[in-house]
């Protein structure tokens, strides 16, 4: 035997150094969600065919995502905020101008394959959003949150003409969440949540006649209006429009502490439950694994966006501060719209739960998010930290 064939590493070698650094608590609450997601996906899938296999391969496909893009510096990610940015506004425009329409949306466009752009905006907006405030740190001024705000509005207003309210909202929430760690001043966040509970209130007081029959709100989109007016009275229509909430309530009501048991929910098995696995997978789990099953995937949600705020509290500089709070915060909201809508306290706006439910473009779009957040936490590690401070 050679000298080289001996000081040959092996693959085990060779892979330990691109794991060094890698935040195990992080991956342990994902691995936990993981599998909680193909739990629920094999019982409500399973009349759907090669459902079930294929989201197993879209969460690989997710962890080879993650995997990749943990060994980019947060400084290199830095450097594709701008192009990446650039590039989906383009396409959104794009799609505004010849993009191709589906079930009355238009949100897709072909650049060869047909995609969403609005789904690279959730990334692409808070990292544009943490580039920006990392350039202007220790000389913010007002000027530079209203210009923030503006890179915020540019796509969530484009996404919102799709029309496209669940990604809309998505996009906002994060970039809020990057301008919120950024150190915007509460006197200028206190005025828009109290007028947002005041119209919440309002909405609520004067429901009957605001979803009278042929009232038309000047704001949202008639079917927007719609999901708002069935979320306050789902029996105005429990055959049609109110159907999904109806169902999904049921469906959470009826797994009672302990559930009636794994592939054993009737509401899901004999079909009650729409879009079972995807947007109202929640309700299916919920019937088979009860208010222990919930409180368990509720906790490890939590623990997750915990993990992830503690990432961004010890990192190195700003950007990296500002990404791993943003990716933390759209982490909640996924999780957090998604049990609301199907419990009946928000809107149904499409929006899918993390690691759960069923989507091959959502659990692409988490791996990335993920990554980022790996990075940050890999790049801790590896320098000695210059000081967090606060977020």
């Amino acid at each position: 035997m050679s000298a080289t064939e001996f000081d040959k590493p092996s693959l085990l070698q060779r892979i330990l150094p691109l794991l060094r650094g890698f935040d195990f608590v992080l991956l342990l609450l994902v691995g936990v969600l993981a599998g909680i997601g193909l739990l629920a996906m094999y019982s409500s899938g399973f009349d759907h065919g090669t459902r079930f296999i294929e989201h197993g391969r879209n969460m690989l496909i997710a962890a080879a995502i993650l995997f990749v893009v943990a060994q980019v510096p947060p400084q290199h990610l830095m450097k594709t905020a701008v192009p990446l940015y650039a590039v989906g506004v383009a396409l959104l425009i794009g799609v505004a101008l010849f993009g191709i329409t589906k079930k009355g949306a238009q949100r897709w466009i072909n650049v060869g394959l047909v995609i969403q752009p609005s789904e690279l905006l959730k990334i692409a907006t808070p990292l544009m959003l943490a580039w920006w405030f990392q350039r202007r740190e220790g000389q913010l001024r007002g000027l530079d949150f209203v210009v923030a705000a503006g890179l915020l509005m540019i796509p969530v207003g484009l996404i919102m003409k799709q029309p496209d309210l669940g990604t809309s909202l998505l996009v906002l929430a994060a970039g809020l969440s990057v301008i919120f760690f950024a150190g915007l001043p509460w006197k200028l966040i206190v005025p828009p949540v109290v007028l947002g509970v005041v119209g919440v209130s309002l909405i609520v007081w004067f429901e009957p006649q605001l979803c009278a029959e042929g009232v038309r709100w000047p704001v949202l989109h008639e079917y927007q209006q719609t999901r708002v007016c069935t979320l306050l009275d789902p029996t105005r229509d429990p055959l049609g429009k109110g159907f999904h909430i109806i169902q999904g309530m049921i469906a959470i009501g009826s797994g009672g502490i302990w559930g009636k048991g794994f592939m054993a929910g009737t509401q899901t098995h004999l079909e009650f439950i729409p879009e079972r696995t995807t947007d109202f997978i929640f309700a299916a789990y919920s019937e088979e694994f009860g208010l222990v099953g919930n409180l368990v995937l509720i906790a490890a949600f939590l623990l997750l966006v915990w993990r992830g705020l503690a990432i961004a509290m010890h990192a190195n500089t700003l950007f990296a501060r500002l990404m791993a709070a943003a990716v933390a915060m759209i982490f909640f909201t996924y999780a957090f719209v998604n049990m609301g809508m199907v419990s009946g306290i928000l809107p149904v706006v499409g929006v899918p739960l993390p690691f759960v439910s069923y989507g091959g473009t959502a659990m692409v779009t988490l791996g990335l998010a993920l990554g980022v957040l790996m990075s940050v936490a890999r790049s801790q590690r590896q320098l000695p930290s210059e000081g967090s401070g606060p977020l």
